[in-house]
């Protein structure tokens, strides 16, 4: 199937946070995706409403609307991850948001793809606890999906995608290998040609760091990730405050790379 009009819903990972920066540009995995679409429709219009550190009924009220007025073909909705990790979790709430934009997309005549999310704990000692939240909502994410005929990435069932090497110094967003990995999983849902399920393969084995490193990766990782997330808390400031999407308007998509959906058969062995 071709797609003429892609509109990308979501948050910081759909708005490209960890692939290039805000001074050279966010690309991430939307990028990349409409990227291997117009390759097979080189006439793809693509449109990205994700704005960093919005809430799932935040993405709902600001990006449904837009993204209807823009009679997309193609949506992807990426949505949950800063509820999950906010001490007032609602599962019910996230989930009636996420399954409000499916009904909504696909009821408009839209193909919708989403996630379900990995374990964090896995990357994020801290994060163990959430796991039983993780599951949960996946579980509903699922059956919101079956009920709208929503396509469903399964990251939760491949343990590779909590590999450290795809995922940035902050350990919440995608490093670009890992962006790329987020994007051959969309292709290969949505079956494009030359997709498969590489994405899922795990990276090449590295030895157990030493207890001695692996306390001094959390410590690092306390006090220069952590500890300024909470105090943003505190002060009830968002990461997304005063932000818009970096790509409200449906526009032409301009080949800036090689095609990076699918990961390279020699995975980088970097710590």
């Amino acid at each position: 199937m071709s797609y003429a009009r892609y509109v990308a819903l979501g948050d910081s990972q759909t708005e490209g946070l960890g692939d290039g920066d805000d001074a050279g540009g966010l690309r991430g995995w939307a990028d990349r995706l409409a990227e291997d679409l117009a390759r097979e429709e080189p006439g793809l219009l693509y449109a990205n409403l994700a704005v960093r550190g919005r809430l799932a009924a935040q993405i709902r009220d600001e990006q449904l609307a837009p993204a209807l007025a823009l009679r997309p073909d193609l949506a992807t909705v990426m949505a949950g991850m800063n509820d999950l990790i906010r001490p007032r979790f609602d599962a019910t709430a996230v989930a009636g948001a996420l399954e409000d934009m499916f009904a909504a997309l696909t009821g408009a005549g839209a193909t919708v793809v989403t996630v379900t999310f990995p374990d964090f704990g896995r990357l994020v000692p801290l994060a163990r606890p959430l796991l039983p939240r993780v599951i949960d909502l996946n579980a509903r994410i699922v059956a919101a999906a079956a009920r709208h005929g929503v396509l469903v990435v399964d990251s939760f069932a491949h343990t590779a995608i909590t590999d450290a090497r795809l995922w940035g110094s902050d350990r919440l967003h995608a490093n670009p290998l890992g962006h790329a990995r987020i994007a051959a999983a969309m292709a290969h849902a949505l079956g494009l040609p030359g997709s498969d399920d590489s994405w899922t393969a795990p990276l090449p084995a590295l030895p157990r760091p030493t207890p001695w490193r692996a306390a001094g990766a959390e410590l690092r990782w306390v006090t220069g990730f952590a500890a300024p997330w909470i105090h943003r808390r505190l002060r009830g400031r968002s990461s997304g405050d005063g932000r818009t999407a970096k790509r409200p308007a449906l526009l032409p998509v301009i080949h800036t790379e090689q095609p990076h959906t699918r990961p390279p058969a020699h995975q980088p062995e970097t710590g």
